[in-house]
Parts: C-alpha cells; sequence; structure tokens
C-alpha cells in the first residue's frame, strides 16, 4: 500500500474547490488513456462540498460525462429519496446536472429495494454487482477504481467502517451491511477495507476543526481497528486532503505537501 501524502488548504472552501479541480484532472486522463473512468463517492459534508464545488468548476464539461463509472463507498440504508441519503444527496449537490449514462450510476441499495430491510441480502447484492464490474485486469472482485474518496470521521471511521466494529474486521468480503452504527441511521451498508484497497487512488477529505484528533490519531501510525481512516490506503497514492484546522494537530514532519 502507498504511503499517505498530505495537501493542506487554508480553509475548507479552497480545499473543496481543489479536490474537484484534482477529480476533474484524473477522470479525464482516465477517459483519455482508456475512455472511461471509474469514481467511488462519499458522502457527508465535505464529499457533498467536493461535488458543489465539481458542479460549478469551470473546467466541468472536460468530463465525458456519459463514460464516467459511478459508487459508492458506503450509503445509508434508508428508503430510495430519503434526503440522508448519500446518493441522493450527490444527485442534488452534482449528479442531476450532468449527462450521465443511467446504466453507470451504481447506487447502493435502499431499505425499500428488493432486498427489502434485509441489509445483508443488500450487502451481497452490491458486492456482486461490483463483480461483474470487475474484469480480467482488475485486482481482485471489484473493478479497479481510478478515484476512491472518503470522508473522514471526528471518531476516524470512514465510508461507515466505525473503531472496533466489526465491519473493520472484515477481510474476505467486499462489502457488508453494518448494525449498531455509532450515529444514525444505525444500519448501513459499506465497502470493506479489502475493496477500498483495491483503488489505484485513495483521497482522505477532511475540514474543520472537529476533524483534527482523527487526522493525528490516524496518520500517527494507529491500527485500522481502531482507527479505520490508517487503513484506508490506495495501491499507487493515498492522498490526504485537509484544511489547516483539520491539520493543526498533525506534526511538522509530516508535511510539506503532496505535489499535484
Amino acid at each position: 500500500m502507498s504511503t499517505p501524502q498530505l495537501v493542506v488548504h487554508r480553509d475548507k472552501e479552497l480545499m473543496a474547490e481543489a479536490a474537484a479541480a484534482r477529480l476533474i484532472t484524473k477522470i479525464v486522463d482516465a477517459q483519455a488513456s482508456r475512455g472511461y473512468a471509474s469514481i467511488v463517492l462519499t458522502g457527508g459534508r465535505n464529499g457533498n462540498g467536493l461535488l458543489a464545488a465539481l458542479s460549478s468548476a469551470p473546467a466541468r464539461d472536460a468530463v465525458d460525462w456519459a463514460h464516467l463509472d459511478l459508487w459508492w463507498g458506503d450509503e445509508r440504508f434508508l428508503p430510495e429519496g430519503d434526503p440522508e441519503r448519500n446518493d441522493t444527496q450527490a444527485r442534488a449537490a452534482l449528479l442531476d446536472s450532468v449527462p450521465l449514462d443511467p446504466a453507470r450510476v451504481h447506487p447502493m441499495p435502499a431499505s425499500d429495494g428488493p432486498y427489502g430491510s434485509d441489509v445483508e441480502a443488500a450487502a451481497e447484492a452490491y458486492a456482486a454487482e461490483l463483480a461483474k464490474a470487475a474484469g480480467p485486469e482488475n485486482h481482485g472482485s471489484v473493478p479497479t477504481f481510478d478515484v476512491l474518496m472518503l470522508g473522514v470521521g471526528p471518531d476516524t471511521h470512514v465510508a461507515s467502517l466505525f473503531p472496533e466494529l466489526p465491519a473493520v474486521r472484515e477481510t474476505d468480503r467486499t462489502v457488508v451491511g453494518v448494525h449498531g452504527a455509532p450515529k444514525p441511521p444505525p444500519t448501513r451498508i459499506s465497502l470493506t477495507l479489502p475493496a477500498i484497497r483495491s483503488a489505484r487512488e485513495v483521497w482522505l477529505l477532511a475540514a474543520g476543526e472537529d476533524k483534527a484528533e482523527a487526522a493525528a490519531i490516524a496518520l500517527s501510525g494507529a491500527g485500522e481497528v481502531q482507527a479505520p481512516a490508517a487503513g484506508a490506503r490506495g495501491r499507487s497514492r493515498t492522498l490526504w486532503l485537509l484544511d489547516a484546522a483539520a491539520a493543526s494537530q498533525l506534526p511538522r514532519s509530516l508535511y510539506p505537501p503532496a505535489s499535484a
């Protein structure tokens, strides 16, 4: 796995704008190389802030939206269209305003979908969808994502992998149902760390003083069971995108920022 690199921005607005520009570049480069790109979205204030910044970015139209595959790292197991679902928020922030191919947009199942309230069946179905999209050139039973984005919680959780809960210990499955999450709703679907680590690049987003301790813990050598963000690594690059407030407890030895 790659060694984490850091980019620290003055504030969360600049962080979102710079991350959006960086993501556009990655998508365009991947599409120029092989005709399509594959991205994993994250929810939360930083993930949605990035999507909103991308929506208004001058270079937005450089992306070939019809040849972009979109996946999610986790989802709140709620009815389709619920305002708390990550895919609902992503559609409002960006997706409904760009010409995506609906067949290439892969939201996680909702609690009122074909699997009803059976979150384990819903997780298995998403794992099967990922496996179907994986080709012989991929590493395992998920496609090789170009960029997988994760918000970092104040408790160091990423996706819906919370410290010490069973999901963060999973080593075989790529998608799991999460029960008893410490923040509402308690039932969720999440990629596992093995699936996350299949991505070429993993970007961890953290902005605000409430993320400072989590960033310091995750980047100080903590174990992934105690600090799931510490286990989120990309095959070729692991990039922490922070604002100054979230970086305020990091030792200066972790600087300088990564190159673009």
